[in-house]
């Protein structure tokens, strides 16, 4: 039987336009742009991208910065609209993807649980039904009654992590947070992730770490400047990967 496709993407290209001129304060360029005396350069972060991903998979993305790993991911999650391509997700989406960006600063580690937990779509009471897990799993104990602006990147990314990871999303989105904070919690955090593969989650996973990937991942699609480069099996393509 074929397994459900959670995610498609289907020739999906990313253009970002970037002022190819030197201005020496932004007054300048606002009178330079009502002028239309501003010129861009246009670059291409993804280029004709097509994979897709079927439920209980844990694809990974692998290449070297700026091959537009982490502007795919925010495409799939809906945080960039691609230029061109149609990409389909089926399915609730936790994307882990900016640690903290759903934090006001101000609030406490306390506040913070449930304003996140409201931005990826949960209950007041579905907050509170997991708030005794999102602190033992954080080990954060004593430090919710303290703002987060008072938080380390790492206590930050466990909060953000424990939060994310509650219940049971269809597909997680991973990019680059296990390498913030300590091996242990690193681990920790794999075994929850493993769990939920386990459970039947879809994982998309960004890591600098090649052996993180082949612990995680069954398949990978390798992006190079943009572009597909290959995609399928996670050791093989990992290995291939590690000998460039």
């Amino acid at each position: 039987m074929d397994k459900k496709k959670m995610i498609v993407v289907d020739d999906v290209s990313m253009r970002f336009s970037l002022a190819s001129e030197r201005l020496d304060s932004f007054k300048e360029y606002v009178i330079k742009t009502i002028k239309q005396q501003v010129s861009y350069d246009e670059f291409w972060a993804l280029k004709d991208v097509s994979f897709e991903v079927e439920q209980g998979d844990a694809f990974g993305l692998i290449g070297l910065n700026g091959c537009g790993k982490s502007t795919m991911l925010k495409v799939i999650a809906g945080v960039l609209k691609a230029t061109k391509g149609i990409v389909q997700v089926n399915g609730t989406v936790a994307p882990l993807i900016e640690l903290g960006a759903g934090f006001d600063m101000d609030l406490t580690a306390r506040e913070n649980v449930f304003l996140n937990g409201a931005l990826l779509g949960h209950s007041r009471k579905e907050m509170s039904m997991h708030y005794t897990d999102i602190v033992e799993f954080s080990e954060l104990h004593s430090f919710m009654d303290t703002p987060v602006k008072n938080f380390s990147s790492g206590m930050m990314s466990r909060l953000a992590f424990a939060i994310a990871t509650i219940g049971k999303p269809d597909i997680l989105i991973v990019d680059e947070v296990l390498s913030v904070g300590d091996f242990r919690f690193q681990e920790k955090c794999e075994t929850r992730i493993q769990n939920m593969i386990d459970g039947g989650t879809t994982i998309l996973f960004v890591s600098h770490s090649i052996e993180q990937v082949k612990k995680l991942c069954n398949k990978v699609v390798w992006l190079e400047k943009g572009s597909v480069r290959k995609c399928g099996n996670a050791i093989e393509i990992c290995d291939e990967y590690s000998q460039t």
